[in-house]
Order: C-alpha cells, then sequence, then structure tokens
C-alpha cells in the first residue's frame, strides 16, 4: 500500500510540544512501514493545514498513518481525522468524534460514569468562582482537563486543604484556561492497558495491563507516587514498564473487562491506551484514555504487545491491518465503490521542448522558443510527479498531440505546454483536455488567454479596483498617442507575449519618436500590436500563489537592480539571459508589514479577477508613493529548478521544487477524484474519451504509444547556462 505517515514532529523540550513525536520516533515508525513492504511518504503536518490537503492530494495515499496530534485548542487531536474524512483518506485510529471526547477528561468521565466505571470523585472548573472542592475528598489533584503526556501536572499539583486547591486552582486557569479538573488523589499503583483491536483475543484486542516501574532513587524525597511531568520528559530514563504488571491474575481480568467497556462505549479504533490507578486496597479507578497514543520506542504498548508475541513491527502492522479491515482495503485498493480513489494515477505530461538557445546582442535578439522549456527542466518535472508515486507519461505539444490525447488513457495532465501560436497559444491544449474531459492543472483556457493579452488583463484587473498604469495599444506606431500620457518615460513591449520576450533596454522610451520606432519593430517581429503603459520608476515585485479558490499567497519576491548608473530600470530579457551581476533577487522580499499585506491583498485580488486556478505569478511595481500597481498575470510560470521566479519564490517559503510540484498538481487531482465520484454516482460511462480510466477497470491499462517517450527517459541535450533557459 501507499501509505503517508502524518506528524508532528517535536523541534523542542516546550510542554507545547510534549506530545509531539521525536525524530527518532518518526524514523522507527517509518522503517517498520517501509519493512511490511508498503510504499511510505513522510508528512510533517505542522505548517499550513492547506500544505498538507495539498501534499496528500498529491500523493494520494491508499491509507494514511496517523500520528498527528494538532497544534491548539480543545479539539486539536480530532482536527487531522476530521480533514481526513472530508478529504476521503482513510487513515488509522479513532475518528475525529471519538478523538475530541476522549481529550475531554471530564465528558469522558461523565460518559463512563453512566456506564457504570468507577472512577476518582471529580469536578471541572472553567471559573474559579465555580470551584466547590468541600464535596470532594482531600488530597485532591489539579490538571489541564485538555491537554495529555501529563503536561501541567506536577508535585505541586496536589493539594490537601481548601485554600491550598484554591490557590492552585486559579495558578492552573491561568496556565490552562479551556479548564482544569480537580480529581480526588487515589494512593497506589498506576496502570496502563494498551489496545490493539487487530489482536484476537478474549478482550476484543485489549492487550495485558502493564505498570511504569521509577528508579527509587528518583523518587526519594517526593511525596506523592505520580508519574508527573518531570518523569515523562526530563526523566524518561528513570522509568521503565514492567510487562506484565504484578497483580493478582483476577485483578488483571477484571482491569481488562473494564478497559474492554471503556474502548467499546467510546468507539476507540485501532488502537488505545486507558490509564488505570490501583488503589492500596486492590480497586481500579480509570483515570484517562488516550485514543491517540504515543507510539514511541519503548512505549508500554509494545511491552504488552510482546506477551502476545508482537515484536515493534507487528505492532505497526496490526495498526494498519485493522484499518485496512475497517475500511475494505485490499492490495492496496478499497473495495466496492469509493466516494474518491486513492492510489497512483496516469499522468500525462504536456509541454514544448526549447531546441533553440536565446541569446540576445547588441544587434539581435533570438527568442522564438524562449517560453519554451529545456530538456532538464522537463525531467526534473518528471521526476517531481513521479516521486509522488504517480506513472508519467509524456506528450509533446505538436500538431499530433489531439490525436495522442484521444487514444492515450490518463487520469490528469500536468501541464506546462505554451501552445503553438496565436494570442490563445496557451489556451490550446487545455482547451482539447477539456473536451476530452480530462482534469489537467492550471489555470482554464479562459483565463490562459485573457492573462496572455496584458491589455484585456488590465482591463479587468482595473475593473476590480486595483491599480494598473495607464496603456493603450498601438498596431503600427502610427496611431495618435493618448492624452492621459502626460510625460515620458514610456515602455513599450509586445501585447501578448511571456518571459519579458520583446523587453529590452531600449524599451523604455523617453520620447515620441523613439516609442513610434519600438512600436514599429515589436509589430514587424511579433506580428501583434504594442503595448504602451506609463512607467512606473519605483520598486519591482513578483508573487507566487498556490490554489483554486482561496489561493495562498506565497512571500514576495523583489527584484533588486543593482546598477545604480541605470536611471529607470526594467526587469528585461536580457536580465534573464545573465542576471548575476545587474539584479539580485530576494525571496523572501525586506519588506515591512504593511507594504507585505498590500501586496498579498493585490496579488489574490488579481489571481480571483482573472479566474486563476492552481498556480500563478503577478508581476507588481510600487511607485514613490507607495501605492502597488498591477503589471501583469502568468498563470502559466516557468518551473526551473533554482532559476525560475516561482521556484525562488517557494524556496524562500521553505518549499522545496518537489512540494512546489506537488501542490500544482494537487487540485488537479482533487478535481479528478470528485468527477470519479459524479461518475461512480450517475454510473453514466463516458462516451468522449477513448480508453477505460483506472476507476473503470481497476487497474492501470497498458500504456498506449506517446508523442515523446515515456517517463523514463529525457529528451536528450544540456542545460544551457543562462537563465532563459526556462520561462522565468
Amino acid at each position: 500500500m501507499r501509505i503517508a505517515l502524518t506528524h508532528n514532529l517535536r523541534l523542542s523540550d516546550s510542554e507545547e510540544e510534549a506530545e509531539f513525536d521525536t525524530q527518532e520516533t518518526v524514523n522507527a515508525l517509518a522503517a517498520a512501514i517501509e519493512r511490511l513492504g508498503h510504499r511510505l511518504e513522510r508528512f510533517e503536518v505542522s505548517g499550513p493545514a492547506s500544505r498538507t490537503v495539498a501534499r496528500l492530494e498529491a500523493y494520494s495515499p491508499d491509507l494514511i498513518f496517523n500520528t498527528a496530534e494538532g497544534r491548539r485548542g480543545r479539539f486539536r487531536e480530532a482536527f487531522y481525522p476530521a480533514l481526513f474524512d472530508e478529504l476521503g483518506f482513510p487513515y488509522t485510529g479513532s475518528d475525529a468524534y471519538a478523538l475530541a471526547l476522549t481529550l475531554d477528561k471530564q465528558l469522558t468521565k461523565l460518559v463512563l460514569t453512566k456506564q457504570g466505571i468507577r472512577t476518582p470523585g471529580w469536578q471541572y472548573v472553567e471559573k474559579l468562582s465555580e470551584l466547590t472542592a468541600e464535596n470532594l475528598r482531600f488530597p485532591v489533584i489539579v490538571k489541564p482537563n485538555f491537554e495529555g503526556s501529563s503536561k501541567g501536572i506536577t508535585q505541586d499539583s496536589i493539594a490537601e486543604t481548601l485554600d491550598e486547591v484554591r490557590t492552585k486552582v486559579a495558578a492552573a486557569l491561568e496556565k490552562y484556561p479551556a479548564g482544569v479538573l480537580v480529581e480526588e488523589y487515589i494512593t497506589g499503583r498506576d496502570l496502563t492497558v494498551p489496545f490493539l483491536a487487530a489482536v484476537d483475543n478474549d478482550y476484543d484486542g485489549v492487550l495485558t495491563p502493564v505498570e511504569y516501574v521509577v528508579d527509587p532513587a528518583v523518587t526519594a524525597g517526593r511525596k506523592y507516587a505520580i508519574y508527573d511531568y518531570e518523569l515523562k520528559t526530563k526523566k524518561e530514563n528513570a522509568v521503565s514498564v514492567r510487562a506484565p504488571a504484578q497483580i493478582p491474575t483476577r485483578t488483571a481480568e477484571d482491569v481488562r473487562k473494564m478497559a474492554q467497556k471503556i474502548f467499546q462505549a467510546l468507539d476507540t479504533r485501532d488502537l488505545g491506551r486507558i490509564d488505570f490507578r490501583l488503589s492500596d486496597a486492590g480497586v481500579p479507578y480509570f483515570l484517562e484514555i488516550n485514543a491517540l497514543p504515543s507510539l514511541e520506542p519503548g512505549a508500554g504498548i509494545y511491552s504488552s504487545a510482546e506477551l502476545d508475541g508482537l515484536h515493534f513491527d507487528g505492532v505497526i502492522n496490526s495498526i494498519i491491518q485493522s484499518a485496512a479491515k475497517r475500511y475494505k482495503i485490499k492490495d492496496g485498493k478499497r473495495q466496492g465503490k469509493p466516494a474518491r480513489k486513492t492510489g497512483p494515477l496516469r499522468v500525462g505530461f504536456t509541454y514544448n521542448v526549447k531546441r533553440v538557445k536565446p541569446m540576445a546582442t547588441s544587434e539581435s535578439v533570438e527568442d522564438s522558443e524562449a517560453e519554451y522549456d529545456s530538456p532538464n527542466t522537463l525531467q526534473a518535472i518528471r521526476e517531481a510527479i513521479a516521486s509522488w508515486g504517480h506513472e508519467v507519461i509524456d506528450l509533446e505539444a505538436t500538431a499530433e498531440l489531439p490525436t495522442v490525447l484521444s487514444s492515450t488513457p490518463l487520469d490528469i495532465v500536468f501541464n506546462i505546454a505554451e501552445g503553438f501560436k496565436g494570442r490563445n497559444r496557451e489556451s490550446q491544449v487545455p482547451a482539447m483536455l477539456e473536451l476530452l474531459d480530462i482534469p489537467y492543472t492550471g489555470s482554464d483556457p479562459a483565463t490562459l488567454s485573457i492573462a496572455l493579452d496584458k491589455a484585456l488583463a488590465k482591463k479587468i484587473v482595473r475593473q476590480a479596483g486595483i491599480l494598473t498604469p495607464n496603456f493603450q495599444l498601438m498596431a503600427t506606431g502610427k496611431e495618435r498617442l493618448n492624452k492621459e500620457f502626460t510625460s515620458f518615460p514610456l515602455i513599450v513591449k509586445p501585447v501578448a507575449e511571456g518571459s519579458s520576450k520583446g523587453v529590452v533596454t531600449k524599451s523604455v522610451c523617453y520620447s515620441e519618436a523613439e516609442l513610434r520606432e519600438v512600436v514599429r519593430e515589436i509589430a514587424s517581429k511579433y506580428q501583434q500590436p504594442a503595448l504602451i503603459e506609463e512607467y512606473i520608476g519605483g520598486r519591482e515585485f513578483t508573487v507566487g500563489l498556490l490554489g483554486e479558490r482561496r489561493p495562498r499567497v506565497l512571500p514576495p519576491m523583489e527584484i533588486v537592480f543593482l546598477d545604480k548608473e541605470e536611471k529607470n530600470p526594467v526587469y528585461s530579457f536580457q536580465h534573464k539571459l545573465d542576471w548575476t551581476d545587474r539584479i539580485r533577487y530576494d525571496a523572501p522580499a525586506k519588506i515591512e508589514p504593511a507594504l507585505l499585506e498590500k501586496l498579498r491583498t493585490a496579488a489574490r485580488s488579481s489571481f480571483m479577477a482573472l479566474g486563476c486556478r492552481d498556480v500563478a505569478r503577478i508581476d507588481f511595481r510600487m511607485d514613490d508613493k507607495g501605492r502597488i500597481y498591477f503589471i501583469e498575470c502568468n498563470p502559466l510560470p516557468g518551473l526551473t529548478p533554482g532559476w525560475s521566479d516561482l521556484v525562488l519564490i517557494a524556496q524562500g517559503a521553505g518549499m522545496d521544487y518537489r512540494g512546489l510540484i506537488g501542490e500544482i498538481m494537487a487540485p488537479a487531482i482533487r478535481r479528478y477524484k470528485e468527477r470519479e465520484a459524479r461518475r461512480a454516482a450517475t454510473e453514466t460511462p463516458s462516451v468522449l474519451r477513448k480508453g477505460p480510466s483506472l476507476d473503470e477497470q481497476g487497474a492501470a491499462p497498458a500504456a498506449a504509444p506517446s508523442s515523446s517517450g515515456s517517463s523514463s527517459g529525457g529528451s536528450g541535450g544540456g542545460e544551457p547556462p543562462t537563465r532563459m533557459e526556462a520561462k522565468a
């Protein structure tokens, strides 16, 4: 199976991260899962949830092995299971309801007392004025109601008088305002009873009780024998697990039967752990349950499982098999008709390969294939897609592409093709894909056509209330110059080109005669009108966005012009050929919060006004009054590793290349699954696509010949040492 290991990685010894997994634990779990024969991808989930969603969608696991605790709030443990349910991914462990319930100690106690489970007397307190400890038997212990790993529990947590308990509750509420539990302290021993649902025994998977034994040298001087936060964190080496617990056989049976009833009452799935207090009189009291127990090496669950013949890998396998049985997963496939397909996909890769090297001299500029991608860039994208476990099918955007597309079984397409010619060229491949009902990455044909036409894009963003420089189009250079241009310099560029094609030093014009000459050159060379716009002489920024309806705005990158002698610098074609000594990229940009928010707002508004989807990069200039001006939007940005603007922006945001490709791909995978769900619901076969989908046969069909080979090979050739090796 393809398994995703979701976890929070502990990076510090702070109490906030006490429940997170150490790198040692993550490595141990990952190694065990891989030894069991599964393909594994690690997902550290402490960052934005949107990134986790995108990566999961890109990977499409058969099963998620979940140990993620969440970061904050009373429902933090429930957050990721609820998210997995929403995304349609199977996962190990209890569902969001059970995790929310069991993290709430007092609510758990209320439920279990209705089931006749013995628990110490308690009171739940949210406000000090609510405290009525007179009804409890002293001493009592004060502890956070919504924490695990003994957080907030110390030797000072025990109160022996009313005055003490009031003082301790007040202090606890200051630190844990969500609420504290005041519970009668039971003198005795701590027992732990693990649970593995896949273990076939007389107690429905409830394992033999174990107990924690603390080195007497450490407990000397301690008044209360409690397994507190210090023992769990700073002095964990002083604690060992005794398996089985040294208690009478009859007591062990009673505790297991009580645990069996608790796990069933709380609908605990796959694994769990219950802590009991065995009084000096031999009476067991329920203390709390952990439906998301620690799986660190040495945990009590392993010691207890060994008594049933299960070693470390066996425990992990039992968790996986229990979840697989519940979701009816067999050989990596869910039985029946799942709402959303998981597992590897057949990903078509549409592109134009660069065969003519871009160059610029004082006499001429060669930029005919500047927007195409080099063989090395294409191979990097192939490898990134394949690294998520998917099969990559090469589809070069040639005249034969329509025939190849209609005869090649595909699940989705990763599109970076520029098309053939004309101002609608970037929309040509997506339009074909829509005709064939094949989901693809990136914006739809309408957005791609609009964004490539800079004048049309400016009209739309201006209507949305976003500033853009005044502009006009000239087709011949003979047209009258608009009166709104009150002064020079003005900048002239082709209206429907990308990668700074046609933008050179002389594009900044200081007179009408210069301007008309540049317009004539552009109209002649590019066979399209020239765009004339006000030159905004301030700082230049470019902003990357990822996502669909509510895009994530990456930290802006600033293009810093280093030549102070250059009066009116422009991010030109020459810069993108050789940029090292003339410009610098600050990613992220060194800007104050107010400007950052302005750029984020303008970028998001532009993205949405133009109808962008999945990915885009938007360029801005800021004038000397701090006003932000939209320059242009590139919904099909370059993806050359370590070179293209969007890649540099992603790196500045802490995102590696593979992660960037995965995030671009994820929404298309989501759309594919939604389409398959609709098809399954209506049972309406597709009549447009030739060749069955993966779901229709249950396995990937044999690949039809593609236009330029398979994912295993590159296109040949080396990487020319210029920035224009790919779209910038």
